[in-house]
């Protein structure tokens, strides 16, 4: 039989719990499991913290399905954490098992905090620049490890602006393959110059193969990227620099 957590590991899992909670613009439910005893919690110490959590939504519109995270040797603030602020004294690495369906993708995509994130991208054609202005995008999870594009994009050059709307079909990179575009199709607007469908590929290309990104005072690293029908599952290290006032 399972040890009984100690009053102090139960109350202070639940001062997370409820900190986390306040914190999220959405919560359909979150488990926080700290391991400490008694010593350790006085010296603002923690021998390490467990959280699942389902429907956690920050950002107004960014969502996770589910969240699984697991980290060792915290310093925390001990007395933020008693009025229910959990503060840590100095960054943690942890293991972070996210899982995003395909309806939480597009809501992403297509909300504020994603559309400041990439305003503005700049290609470079012909040494000259051109500007990328995202205007509605959508994905499709099909199945059989491919990722389906679709949607408008604003490309500002120097002496005109055109609208463009494409498809794109891609394989994300995984542990034994890198990432393929199996096909990519404009349907909507003049087209695309080979120059700049090479920019404009190769700047794709770039974003998706990002290893690392950052949301609110953590650094991801995705490790593997698993992609089924209708959701997406990423396995990722993170850096938490300070838990996110969302």
């Amino acid at each position: 039989m399972p040890d009984e957590p100690r009053l102090e590991e139960q109350a202070l899992s639940e001062a997370a719990e409820m900190a986390i909670s306040t914190q999220l613009d959405g919560v359909e439910n979150i488990d926080v499991d700290v391991q400490t005893n008694l010593l350790k919690m006085v010296q603002g110490q923690v021998d390490s913290v467990s959280m699942t959590g389902q429907g956690l939504v920050m950002q107004k519109d960014i969502r996770l399905h589910e969240l699984e995270l697991h980290t060792d040797g915290i310093a925390i603030d001990l007395f933020s954490a008693i009025f229910g602020e959990i503060e840590l004294n100095k960054p943690v690495e942890a293991t972070v098992r996210l899982v995003l369906t395909e309806q939480d993708i597009n809501r992403a995509f297509n909300s504020d905090y994603f559309r400041r994130k990439f305003q503005g991208l700049e290609l470079n054609v012909d040494d000259e620049s051109v500007t990328l202005e995202p205007q509605q995008l959508k994905v499709d999870l099909p199945g059989g490890s491919k990722m389906e594009f679709s949607g408008t994009i604003l490309l500002h050059e120097k002496s005109k602006t055109q609208r463009v709307g494409f498809t794109a079909m891609i394989r994300p990179r995984t542990l034994k393959q890198p990432l393929l575009l199996e096909a990519f199709n404009c349907t909507e607007g003049e087209g695309l110059s080979l120059e700049l469908a090479i920019a404009f590929l190769k700047k794709a290309k770039e974003l998706l193969n990002l290893p690392f990104f950052d949301l609110e005072g953590i650094t991801f690293r995705i490790k593997q990227l698993e992609v089924q029908e209708g959701s997406m599952t990423l396995h990722t290290e993170a850096y938490v620099r300070q838990l996110p006032t969302l």
